[in-house]
């Protein structure tokens, strides 16, 4: 699935496209905001504006962004495997539980930086492990692997349930939480990072968490693209018969791809456990696993690509909810309206335009060899 589609220049498929695809999305949405009677105009700069207008803001979009990021690069490497992997959702809720299990465990005796290798590995082998089942069972009994990681994702979210309320919730409390973490299972802000440029980010989650997603895009662009296995994944992406031909074993590429898949979506819950709320809570993920499908595939399932992808759906959540508050005809379903035309745009109708534009490159690719055919035989 790395490249489904006949080539195009590089600039148009990772540029030009998702560019007409997220303008007729929003152009879609502005007639959605008139229709409730609101300027398109308005809201888009009231958007922008609680999005990038302040260090707060900023902090807001790019924390919502890290999980996205995270997100986002879990579906991308199983996508360049040819898989489609939704269990992100769940991967990472539990990935959740192996962050909180370590930062309950090591909060009060080690400082934050221990805490927080120690937890990014717990996160990491949690939501390889979720991924492990779905992955056997398509590897060695042939079983759906959308079916069963959506399966897990709701089976993930009824064991969590059960987890926190029998066995992490403390004695007494009523909110189905563990315990607030210590200094020690807190990571630190990236408030010095945003007074670098003269603001603050005040109440803004963002944390350090943000830059591990960035390390994270960079060693998976690596292993994609500069190693044995990535190379054995991509090959099952393109033809899995060829790979076969080749000597890859499918099951192992396919069991290891959905090991790192998960991984990166148990890692997602590092920023909003350790990050933001210092505690283990009921859906802390809030969707953040479904997102990074479209982030994916609006980002072409290239780390450079999902970063501004993910930041422009930070952008939705932090700008709408200024929207919904400043604009009261404007409700939060409507923002999820809007996030979801950008979603239908930007992921399942991105190829929308390209068979348009493939016709061109193919005529254009034409007319180059014919004129240079003509000037070859005179």
């Amino acid at each position: 699935m790395s490249q489904p589609f006949a080539k195009l220049p590089r600039w148009v498929d990772y540029g030009l496209i998702p560019t007409l695809n997220l303008l007729v999305a929003f152009l879609v949405a502005g007639l959605v905001v008139l229709l409730v009677g609101e300027n398109p105009l308005d809201a888009a700069l009231l958007m922008f504006k609680g999005a990038f207008g302040s260090g707060e803001g900023i902090g807001y979009t790019l924390f919502y962004a890290t999980n996205f990021i995270f997100a986002g690069l879990a579906v991308a490497v199983a996508f360049h495997c040819g898989l489609f992997n939704i269990g992100g959702e769940g991967q990472a809720y539990i990935g959740g539980l192996g962050v909180a299990l370590i930062c309950l465990w090591l909060d009060a005796s080690m400082p934050w930086w221990i805490t927080m290798i120690a937890a990014l590995l717990g996160g990491a082998i949690f939501g390889a492990l979720w991924a492990l089942i779905p992955a056997w069972l398509l590897a060695k009994r042939g079983s759906h692997i959308v079916i069963t990681t959506i399966m897990f994702n709701f089976i993930a979210a009824s064991l969590m349930v059960y987890l926190i309320i029998n066995f992490i919730k403390p004695i007494g409390v009523m909110a189905p939480e563990s315990r607030g973490f210590a200094e020690g299972g807190q990571l630190p802000k990236l408030d010095w990072l945003m007074n670098l440029f003269g603001m603050e980010i005040r109440s803004a989650p963002l944390n350090i968490s943000f830059l591990l997603a960035l390390l994270a895009c960079y060693l998976v662009w690596l292993l994609i693209w500069r190693t044995k296995i990535g190379y054995e994944i991509r090959t099952m992406g393109h033809s899995p018969r060829a790979a076969e031909y080749a000597g890859i074993n499918p099951s192992r590429t396919i069991i290891i791809t959905m090991l790192i898949s998960g991984a990166l979506a148990g890692m997602m819950a590092l920023n909003p456990v350790m990050g933001a709320q210092y505690r283990l809570q009921l859906d802390f993920v809030a969707g953040a696993g479904f997102v990074g499908i479209a982030v994916a595939l609006m980002g072409r399932s290239h780390p450079v690509g999902i970063i501004p992808a993910a930041i422009l759906f930070g952008m939705l959540y932090q700008g709408g909810a200024e929207i919904a508050f400043d604009m009261p005809n404007i409700s939060r379903d409507m923002i999820v309206i809007i996030q979801g035309l950008v979603i239908l745009f930007a992921g399942a109708m991105e190829h929308m335009f390209r068979p348009a534009f493939q016709r061109f490159f193919m005529r254009f690719a034409s007319r180059n060899a014919a004129g240079a055919a003509t000037k070859a035989g005179e």
